[in-house]
């Protein structure tokens, strides 16, 4: 029998950063966002500033103090993807 892989830490990161990154590109919440609020809908702190720092790195997003909203290309490739 074929067992299913149990998914690897960079799945997981994965995960995170795809959640993160479609909060702030979703047309209807696309605005600054505090750090706080993105870990509440998160439900990690540790994981949330991981992955902002992973999008960050990757030019997806941008930091403002407390705020993060997405970059233009992170929303115009995101608008690409589902149209």
């Amino acid at each position: 029998m074929h067992d299913k892989a149990s998914p690897t830490p960079a799945d997981d990161e994965d995960r995170v950063d795809s959640g993160i990154l479609a909060m702030l590109v979703h047309d209807e919440s696309q605005r600054p966002w505090t750090v706080d609020e993105v870990a509440r809908e998160v439900g990690d702190r540790i994981d949330t500033a991981d992955g902002l720092a992973r999008l960050y790195g990757a030019g997806l997003i941008h930091r403002c103090g407390e705020f993060v909203f997405a970059t233009r290309p992170a929303v115009g490739g995101s608008r690409l993807e589902l149209g």
